[in-house]
């Protein structure tokens, strides 16, 4: 980081590790969607400054990154941001707001709908490979390959045998993009039961927000106990040393949006990210410039 810069107050403990699923078996009901652990000021009202106070350094931090990809491809690293949750937990607000922090050019956004006739014919991880970050570039996936063992679980679009068997497969390709050099941060936004009902009213009070409404999602509404239980089974089966699951209290916009740039900052800060060296003689170039 440059030494120019002045960091964000930060919380008290790394936003990673107070956010982080411990190992193990997980109960939704123990895990609080309205809680602000980490938070370092006093609420809704300076949540907006202190995200944007991130910026500077996830700017630069991104743009190392970025520089990476372009001067030494074959070995530069990459993020990967993966955002699951229930309908109006906030993807589309994260991206917004924590995401937006960071220069597009060295974006990867994919959202993930139901597959494609084409991409039925392959395996389901067949269009996650293809939508992978390039070279020093941060990849976001809205809704992912999880969904693979979510929503297919839930409303049994394939048999158990088969969605059983693809938390091991997820887990040995996450492995595998690790091994090859990809940071992995995957944020569970938790969003309750009460406050999805509220935001889906909200939409329905208001013109501009219509486009945003999916009859679908009060047919969901009656399939959350199911749907937490499948989450229950993917924080516990997916949740590796090599690619942990992060759970993003969302009930409250302003501590989510903030959470989520503050792990991205944290994550990028964590990395050996360096400006590349000049690859050609700075002093004759100078006096080239001087001399145009």
């Amino acid at each position: 980081m440059s030494s120019s810069h002045k960091l964000a107050k930060a919380p008290s403990k790394p936003i990673s590790h107070l956010l982080r699923v411990p190992r193990g078996p997980v109960s939704m009901a123990n895990l609080d969607p309205s809680a602000t652990p980490g938070y370092p000021g006093k609420g809704k009202e300076d949540a907006p400054a202190l995200t944007e106070a991130l910026g500077p350094q996830v700017s630069d931090l991104q743009e190392m990154l970025y520089a990476s990809g372009r001067s030494t491809p074959e070995t530069a690293p990459r993020v990967l941001v993966v955002l699951q949750g229930m309908d109006t937990s906030g993807k589309g607000g994260v991206i917004r707001h924590a995401m937006g922090l960071v220069d597009p050019q060295g974006i990867d956004l994919t959202a993930f709908k139901a597959p494609t006739e084409e991409e039925r014919k392959h395996d389901y991880l067949w269009r996650i490979r293809n939508a992978l970050p390039g070279a020093g570039k941060i990849g976001i996936f809205d809704r992912s390959h999880y969904e693979d063992v979510l929503v297919v679980r839930v409303d049994n679009i394939v048999p158990e045998d088969v969605w059983s068997k693809r938390y091991d497969e997820i887990n040995a390709f996450e492995a595998e993009l690790v091994a090859g050099g990809t940071r992995i941060i995957k944020c569970m936004l938790n969003v309750s039961s009460d406050e999805q009902k509220a935001r889906l009213a909200e939409r329905l009070e208001d013109p501009t927000k219509y486009w945003k409404y999916n009859p679908a999602d009060v047919d969901s509404r009656k399939k959350w106990p199911a749907y937490m239980e499948a989450y229950e089974a993917v924080l516990e089966k997916c949740n590796t040393i090599a690619a942990p699951w992060y759970v993003i209290p969302a009930d409250r916009k302003w501590y989510r949006n903030w959470a989520v740039a503050e792990l991205l900052r944290e994550t990028l800060d964590g990395m050996p990210l360096a400006w590349p060296a000049a690859e050609f003689d700075v002093e004759v170039e100078k006096a080239r410039v001087a001399a145009s």
